[in-house]
């Protein structure tokens, strides 16, 4: 009989969820607040979790972070019950690692699916994680390159998928995930002390990004957002913590990313620095078009502002350059649209 923790404040609504799952025959605990939910699931380990976000001592959130910090607990399945329904209060959980996400008030097909659904997969998952573990020696050797890692994420990474101008996180939030592109394009920013915003990295099909640390809780440093209609795979720190300590020789080829992602940095802000306006524009509009595009030359959809951000001038320096090289031929306006007219011209510039 498959055992379920029940996390809720409202004593009715606990109680008529318990009865309804016991009727399916479903073993419950039950528990009034987070915290008492939290030291049950430690205790109990049950095959899923159902839990409120908003209530006293602490809430859901708190709930999934302090299960996520425990390697007994961290692959439960979690799904969130609540009667808020705003789409960032979803986005919120689903990117600390929930599941699900059920609205109050619901019916007994829907959570009676939901639960079934969750512990099938995790029990895919498990199985999958232990054939991993137990597999022979050589093993070790399995993921040896960049490319081996992004098919581990391919495999077993979470879907995410993100309209276009979505945020994907924000500053200050927990990083608990690292990220593959499959689909789509990635804005990274922050802002400065006046408020302006400072694009800090793009990233296209085939980047990983998300990574503030791999073994410590940082939280994002910068905020992130869909520049295209996104989707990614996700896999969490401490799975990849994992994968790391088990193929040391992938170890050497993320350390290598590191170390690109730090030159190119580097290299931008020499270019800001030392750059001439011509040569600022120039490049950044070919890195736009690299990372937005599969063809650079096909019409890329930008503002200007984040042209500017990334080029470190200010928006009316490059408007004007952009006029610029619009009369000389480069590229062609399109409304807020850019298209490069002659890619060898610009990189020549640049």
């Amino acid at each position: 009989m498959k055992r379920v923790l029940i996390i809720e404040d409202d004593s009715v609504l606990r109680e008529n969820t318990a009865e309804l799952l016991e009727l399916s025959n479903y073993e419950t605990l039950t528990a009034s607040n987070g915290q008492i939910g939290l030291e049950m699931a430690t205790k109990h380990k049950p095959d899923i979790i159902i839990c409120d976000i908003m209530m006293p001592i602490l809430d859901g959130y708190g709930v999934l972070e302090g299960l996520s910090k425990q390697d007994e607990t961290k692959f439960i399945p979690f799904i969130f019950l609540s009667a808020k329904t705003e789409r960032q209060d979803v986005r919120k959980g689903m990117d600390l690692g929930a599941d699900d996400y059920i609205t109050k008030p619901f019916n007994e097909d829907e959570i009676i699916s939901a639960i079934e659904s969750r512990i099938a997969k995790a029990s895919i998952l498990k199985d999958e994680r232990n054939s991993f573990k137990n597999a022979p020696s050589n093993t070790e050797d399995d993921i040896r390159t960049l490319n081996d890692l992004k098919n581990f994420f391919d495999d077993y990474g979470k879907i995410f998928n993100y309209n276009k101008n979505e945020t994907i996180y924000k500053e200050g939030h927990n990083s608990n995930t690292i990220y593959l592109i499959i689909k789509g394009a990635v804005k990274c920013y922050k802002f400065d002390e006046k408020g302006k915003e400072l694009t800090t990295a793009l990233h296209k099909e085939d980047d990983l990004f998300g990574y503030t640390s791999f073994t410590q809780n940082i939280p994002y440093r910068e905020t992130a957002k869909a520049i295209k209609d996104l989707e990614m795979v996700g896999v969490s720190k401490a799975e990849l913590k994992e994968v790391l300590n088990n193929n040391h020789k992938v170890t050497l080829e993320v350390i290598q990313l590191l170390t690109d992602d730090l030159t190119g940095v580097k290299d931008q802000l020499l270019q800001m620095a030392y750059s001439s306006v011509q040569k600022k524009t120039a490049s950044t509009i070919l890195r736009f078009a690299e990372k937005i595009n599969s063809n650079p030359e096909d019409s890329i959809k930008i503002s200007r502002n984040d042209l500017a951000s990334v080029a470190g001038i200010a928006t009316e320096t490059l408007i004007r350059t952009i006029s610029d090289f619009k009369k000389q031929g480069l590229i062609e306006l399109e409304g807020r649209n850019i298209k490069v007219l002659d890619i060898q011209k610009l990189q020549d510039i640049s």
